[in-house]
């Protein structure tokens, strides 16, 4: 027999909130590499569009309701970019710290972060990863005005359109999005490590290690899957990572970490 519905139970006081640890990233050969922190981001807001219905009718009456395509915008808001940004709002550098506008924007990547908190745990009860794919920055609207009284710094804005992409077994998508309660510990911490990189230190046989912990082995690194007591290295224990920098997988590589 089933039970009845609880509302409102301890520790399901969710909310979301707040944004941090962005990431841009380049697109080369359809991989989404060099991801470069974006410090001073304030905002993302996520504005899906289309998906408008188009109902049909015969014999009288309503016979289909058609629904159009979904497509993925979104707006990013923040103090400052990273430099690499530049050239994917439209400018061009003559040489070194001399920039030109109006030039080709080219598309990119982004991930960022918000928290998930309850009644019990406040903002440290888990976090939602973000990613978003094929983005391309329109032109923004950016205002300098004089110092005074009340002085605030310059926000930053721009809005994004996206294309999407495929996905095996699924319509193609500009977004994704990774509940860091929901899956397991250790193979986010795996994806997490391609996301930002890692620092791993050399393996040592006497210490004790948390699902996470990064170790380096025969010049190779590598994630723990789960929490290892002490003890000669096992490689069935951990998971092999040797990424040449920062990237953000697609959507089918990030499905095979969490299978």
């Amino acid at each position: 027999m089933a039970a009845k519905l609880i509302w409102d139970a301890p520790g399901e006081h969710l909310y979301e909130t707040g944004v941090d640890q962005g990431v841009l990233y380049e697109i080369k050969n359809g991989e989404y590499v060099d991801g470069v922190a974006w410090n001073g981001l304030t905002a993302v807001n996520e504005k899906p569009s289309g998906a408008d219905a188009s109902p049909l009718y015969a014999n009288n009456k309503q016979y289909l309701n058609l629904i159009a395509a979904e497509k993925y915008e979104a707006t990013i808001e923040a103090y400052t970019c990273p430099d690499q940004f530049y050239k994917h709002d439209g400018y061009g550098e003559l040489v070194t710290g001399v920039r030109i506008g109006q030039q080709a924007r080219t598309p990119f990547g982004l991930c960022y972060r918000s928290l998930i908190g309850n009644d019990e745990a406040g903002d440290s009860y888990g976090y939602t990863l973000h990613m978003i794919y094929g983005a391309q920055a329109s032109p923004s609207e950016k205002n300098h005005s004089t110092v005074n009284e009340s002085p605030e710094a310059v926000t930053l804005s721009w809005d994004l359109s996206t294309t999407p992409i495929n996905v095996t077994g699924h319509r193609a998508t500009a977004s994704l999005s990774i509940d860091s309660i929901a899956v397991d510990k250790g193979k986010l911490a795996r994806l997490e490590a391609i996301l930002y990189g890692v620092d791993a230190v050399p393996f040592d046989a006497s210490k004790t290690y948390k699902a996470g912990d990064a170790v380096t082995q025969t010049t190779k690194t590598y994630i723990a899957k789960t929490d290892i007591v002490a003890g000669e290295f096992s490689a069935d224990s951990w998971y092999e990572i040797n990424e040449t920098g920062p990237r953000m997988p697609l959507p089918d590589e990030i499905a095979e970490i969490f299978a």
